[in-house]
């Protein structure tokens, strides 16, 4: 009786051990605790596990089709080495909410990604394990693209790849026809060479009016906590630009641009929730306006200018900003900055240094948003830009921008974005354009010019959940748009005054390309059309946002 008993205690803690071990196992591997709770608790990272799946879902029995099947086959999965080269964390370290939510929004800035999610997969002892998992795009972008904005068409062909080799390297090829040029492009770029995050972005391009050549290269402030930057820029552009009245070209010129920056930056990183960021470099600007007796001058052209000018430069980032889903995208995470942002540049062009003049050179740019109630987002900014020489200012700019998204029902947001620009002791290739894809979608491209202008735009956006073949995503605008250019020799003499204008249009998102821009499909009525306007604009356009 004795011996049984005994045997029985022995099987009865045995099995209480054994399931206090499963539970603990179970714990463990389900990880009920959130980042923020871990963090809390001071969590050490241990695994960081990369699960880097292809375009499509073949465990889905929506994916799991001949067509689908066959893209994953042709496709290259993104290495995981190049996600991990992207993440601001890494094992060893103590856990950090901010880090792990930023190293989120740098893996979602990459095209060739089309969803990441980071989690916690086990914690035990103080220890978690992380699991970032991520789903590519189609990456390869061939075909044939057009627009028509205004009365003016615009096609594109091309073939670029957005992920070579699951690299991360950009390549490709565009040839192009415009309202103003044709031409061929050639492009190449990487945002983490060698996982130092050293950028390189290069374009070398032929059009039937000049060249453009460009390349920027460096180390970039790539992350709030970023304690230096450097970074070296060059630029050659040679093309012929168009004066317009009435959105008609009453004059032509040329105008072959040099620019070229060499920069170093430094930061005490994230402090209390700001970044502040310090730098110092020398700009180089050249602006020459060759006659070319081919061509129609119109009444001013340009003066040729030489600005060699050093510079410092204070930015100023406040970490805040929100995860939402329907505003500029259909169905897709984005990140609004919510918190205020504050960029300032002041730089002196020497004589010395071979500047034409000598010239103060000023630029400041501001953003704030703010998260209302009941969902409701405001979204501000604001830029000043100018010259400062012989006692007055020169080609001076001021503008603001305010954007208001009021979500309401289910998937549909009410959308209201105001803007003004003004201009002092402007050059001629400084005038401010409305009409066409410039804004004010009722009337042809360019319609309006002048110093000052104004537009403000209404729409009711709606958002489906409509997702043909699992490869578009599907949405819908009804707009209204009035505003305004006025003020100096372009200003529109037929119809100055302000316009306005009312529409519909279909938004397409292609949800698996690394492309992934919203093709706007809209039919627009101008309000105050002379007779030279059609009553009805047909605009088809791809833009990076609703």
């Amino acid at each position: 009786m004795r011996d049984g008993a005994l045997r029985w205690l022995i099987y009865a803690t045995a099995s209480c051990l054994c399931a206090q071990a499963m539970a603990a196992e179970y714990v463990m591997e389900q990880v009920p605790l959130s980042f923020a709770q871990l963090q809390e608790s001071g969590a050490i990272i241990g695994e960081v596990r990369i699960i880097n799946n292809d375009i499509f879902d073949l465990d889905d029995p929506r994916e799991d089709n001949f067509l689908f099947r066959l893209a994953n086959k042709l496709h290259i999965v993104t290495r995981p080495e190049v996600i991990r080269q992207s993440l601001l964390f890494s094992s060893g370290e103590r856990l950090s909410v901010q880090k792990i939510e930023e190293s989120e929004r740098l893996l979602r800035r990459n095209r060739y990604l089309y969803d990441v999610e980071i989690r916690p997969a086990a914690y035990n002892d103080g220890v978690v394990d992380i699991e970032v998992e991520t789903r590519d795009t189609w990456s390869i972008q061939p075909g044939f693209q057009y627009s028509r904005s205004g009365g003016s068409n615009s096609t594109a062909l091309s073939l670029k790849e957005n992920n070579l080799l699951g690299t991360g390297t950009g390549i490709g090829y565009a040839k192009t026809s415009d309202v103003d040029r044709n031409g061929n492009a050639f492009t190449l770029s990487h945002n983490n060479l060698f996982g130092s995050w050293t950028n390189i972005d290069l374009t070398l391009a032929k059009y039937d009016d000049g060249k453009h050549q460009s390349i920027d290269f460096g180390r970039p402030f790539y992350a709030l906590d970023t304690r230096w930057a450097t970074g070296v820029s060059a630029l050659h552009d040679e093309r012929i630009e168009s004066v317009y009245v009435n959105g008609n070209i009453i004059g032509q010129y040329r105008h072959i641009k040099d620019a070229g920056e060499v920069f170093g930056g430094w930061s005490k990183g994230l402090v209390d929730g700001w970044t502040r960021r310090y730098s110092v470099g020398l700009n180089y600007l050249d602006d020459t306006y060759p006659g070319d007796p081919a061509l129609t001058a119109p009444p001013t052209v340009p003066q040729d200018q030489t600005l060699v000018s050093p510079f410092v430069r204070y930015e100023i980032i406040e970490d805040d900003f929100e995860k939402v889903k329907n505003r500029d995208k259909i169905q897709r995470a984005e990140f609004l900055a919510i918190g205020f942002n504050a960029t300032i540049q002041v730089g002196r062009a020497l004589t010395g240094l071979g500047s034409t003049r000598d010239l103060w050179l000023y630029s400041a740019t501001a953003t704030r948003g703010m998260h209302l109630e009941r969902g409701n987002d405001l979204l501000a900014a604001a830029n000043l830009s100018g010259q400062y020489g012989d006692g007055h200012g020169e080609r001076q700019g001021l503008g603001g921008s305010v954007r208001y998204f009021v979500p309401h029902y289910k998937r549909a947001v009410f959308y209201a974005a105001a803007s003004a620009d003004t201009l002092r002791n402007p050059d001629v290739q400084d005038f401010l354009l409305l009409g066409g894809e410039n804004g004010l979608r009722g009337y042809p491209l360019r319609y309006q010019s002048g110093e000052h202008r104004a537009l403000l735009t209404i729409e009711e956006r709606v958002y489906t959940d409509w997702y043909p073949v699992r490869l578009f995503r599907v949405g819908g605008a009804v707009f209204y748009d009035v505003g305004r250019a006025w003020g100096g020799p372009t200003q529109n003499p037929v119809n100055p005054g302000w316009l306005s204008d009312v529409g519909f249009g279909l938004r397409i998102l292609n949800d698996r390309a690394a492309f992934g821009n919203v093709l706007h499909v809209d039919v627009a009525f101008p309000l105050n059309a002379d007779p030279t306007i059609k009553s009805v604009q047909f605009l088809v356009k791809s833009y990076l946002n609703f």
